[in-house]
């Protein structure tokens, strides 16, 4: 698996969308961006764009 790595912030086209998110995943993300100088959004945007990347198509149920 490839390795995860905090990107450089750099200004980007975004939108604002509204997520629910588990309390302890926040809390995980909340303690790596205190640790990076990075912001919650930001990480929480790569590691989105991270998992879309590496995803497995054949793992997707397409006749749901």
């Amino acid at each position: 698996m490839k390795e995860f790595k905090l990107p450089n912030i750099e200004a980007e086209q975004s939108v604002l969308k509204t997520i629910r998110i588990k309390l302890a995943t926040l809390k995980k993300i909340e303690k790596l961006s205190e640790g990076s100088n990075l912001s919650i959004n930001r990480i929480i945007n790569e590691c989105i764009e991270f998992a879309l990347n590496n995803l497995d198509s054949k793992s997707i149920n397409k006749n749901k």
